[in-house]
């Protein structure tokens, strides 16, 4: 397979949603490129797992402080994109299971993080996601971690989300997205949830307690211009691959602009 780098910089939350679908139908429709995707959002956006319920959301409280909300089309619990590097990886991915390309993915993504010396490790545990999306907290996506996640020091530092597309000689196209976190800013997810202020406590509690970020590991800020060639260099040497060519700007974005 080909594999292209792309750093797409800040855009809102439909281009990016919208993006990262139109690089997975290409693949359905036969291409061979894979894609590892970089990118921002401005603005600052909320975007929901597909199958979560929009009640979750206070959309008041969204629009008053310029937050967009949008739709993933991957699964998942409600993140706040703010203070964040964003990835995605669109690929053939033959019979791999979804657990065993989580695995690779976040290998590489260890790997690209290691090169700022930060202490990251594996999660090992799978929850019950029936029993714990009945919990009030599971509205917010880092309060909880899946099998092969990215932690330091036992709490989340990458929070990621997969979907499968079948293509027409029975191939499936896995989209992988996900976030790593720069600063705290994810936190604030809790003020955008349509719950109780008990409830609200409770979240807050469980991301103080179960996240972390980049500059609370490392003591210091680190820049969304900082981590792109780390995490390129990390598919590079966990992967084996070298890019055909790095696009800053694809024919695309002026497309979905």
């Amino acid at each position: 397979m080909i594999w292209h780098f792309e750093n797409t910089g800040y855009h809102s939350g439909a281009f990016n949603m919208e993006y990262d679908e139109r690089l997975a139908r290409m693949l359905v429709e036969g291409s061979e490129i894979g894609t590892v995707r970089i990118y921002g959002w401005k603005p600052a956006a909320i975007s929901l797992g597909w199958n979560q319920s929009l009640e979750e959301i206070d959309l008041a409280t969204c629009s008053q402080a310029g937050i967009d909300v949008v739709r993933r089309p991957t699964g998942g619990r409600a993140i706040l994109h703010s203070d964040e590097l964003t990835y995605s990886v669109t690929m053939v991915s033959a019979r791999s299971s979804v657990l065993s390309m989580y695995n690779e993915i976040s290998k590489a993504l260890v790997c690209g993080l290691r090169h700022l010396n930060v202490d990251v490790s594996l999660e090992k545990s799978q929850p019950h996601f029936p029993s714990l999306y009945r919990t009030p907290s599971s509205a917010a996506c880092f309060t909880s971690s899946a099998r092969y996640e990215i932690s330091v020091g036992g709490r989340k530092l990458v929070g990621s989300a997969q979907r499968r597309y079948a293509r027409s000689n029975g191939e499936e196209v896995m989209l992988q997205h996900g976030s790593i976190l720069l600063g705290g800013d994810h936190k604030r997810m809790v003020e955008f949830l349509a719950i109780k202020e008990k409830e609200r406590l409770l979240i807050v509690q469980e991301l103080n307690e179960k996240t972390t970020d980049l500059c609370s590991v490392l003591q210091r800020t680190v820049t969304f211009e900082e981590l792109v060639p780390m995490i390129r260099l990390g598919f590079e040497e966990a992967w084996g691959i070298r890019f055909a060519q790095s696009v800053e700007q694809s024919s695309m974005i002026g497309e979905l602009a």
